[in-house]
């Protein structure tokens, strides 16, 4: 590979500088072009990188990325929220090669705390020299056969695509139910349904009866919801505060609370959870109503 023909941008966190430092003085003595960020957070020294590295992809000298925390592995997934970033935690040479051959890595993520210098140097070495679609040591070193080939010759295409199908699906869902809000009842409490539009984090439609009531229950997640039609109360049992809700109004539970809740009109309300959607229940539904009936002052 001649020097001219590539550009490295390099970054780590506090605990993979050291090796990086050495990586980058390796590559200078190369003569191949650094552009050394420095030390960074954990969070934006994998970002910045692929972020920068994404901006490159049609540019010339061609452009990867180098980059370095504790084990390799969160630099690698930060660098990889980038469109046409390919990084791969590399801790041996033949990972390096196997990435660039079946990969087409284009960022080399590596273990500070693992990897010797004298390591990530074969390594390094490894991942600069390795075509794509290379005989590897995946395949015993062999050419790979047609198949495999053909797959390979596709893959950069067709990873490039991956998520813009669901993503375009996200951007029409809530359109979509404008049109035909058709919710799902909750088996179990009666006079509820929902529409869960995407999961973890979740969010929903939820529709509840006038008179329906949710027996004191918690979530495993903390929840955000807007009421967008009718008029409710949430009981929150844990911090002993009562909330009205109505048209435009918000409110958020946090993960463990306990709560209860009654609808006095046809209520509607958007609904998110942190996480996926569950439900964990304290009471039953008959000691729910005395409890909201003695709370309202309508108990016999």
């Amino acid at each position: 590979m001649a020097a001219e023909s590539i550009k490295i941008i390099a970054a780590a966190d506090d605990f993979g500088t050291p090796l990086k430092d050495a990586l980058v003085a390796h590559l200078r003595s190369l003569n191949i072009q650094v552009e050394d960020i420095g030390t960074t957070s954990y969070y934006s020294a994998g970002a910045e990188v692929g972020r920068r590295v994404s901006q490159s992809l049609s540019s010339s000298p061609e452009v990867r990325g180098l980059v370095a925390c504790g084990t390799g592995a969160g630099v690698s997934i930060f660098a990889n929220k980038f469109p046409g970033v390919y990084a791969a935690t590399c801790h041996t040479p033949s990972d390096a090669v196997n990435a660039r051959s079946i990969n087409n890595s284009n960022v080399l993520a590596v273990s500070g705390k693992y990897t010797s210098p004298d390591i990530a140097i074969q390594i390094l070495e490894s991942w600069l020299n390795t075509p794509f679609k290379s005989a590897c040591p995946a395949n015993d070193d062999k050419p790979w056969p047609q198949e495999i080939q053909s797959f390979l010759d596709k893959s950069l295409e067709e990873m490039s695509e991956i998520g813009k199908e669901e993503s375009a699906a996200d951007t029409c869902a809530v359109c979509c139910l404008v049109k035909n809000r058709e919710l799902n009842p909750i088996d179990m409490i009666p006079g509820g349904s929902m529409k869960i539009l995407r999961e973890s984090p979740t969010s929903a439609f939820v529709r509840f009866k006038a008179g329906s009531v949710e027996p004191a229950h918690h979530h495993t997640f903390g929840h955000d919801l807007v009421v967008m039609e009718g008029k409710k109360s949430v009981w929150n049992l844990t911090k002993k505060e009562g909330y009205d809700l109505t048209v435009g109004d918000f409110l958020f539970t946090p993960a463990g609370d306990v709560h209860r809740v009654k609808y006095y009109e046809d209520t509607e309300f958007f609904i998110k959870w942190d996480g996926h959607w569950d439900m964990f229940f304290d009471e039953d539904l008959e000691t729910a109503k005395e409890a909201i009936d003695k709370e309202l002052g309508l108990a016999k």
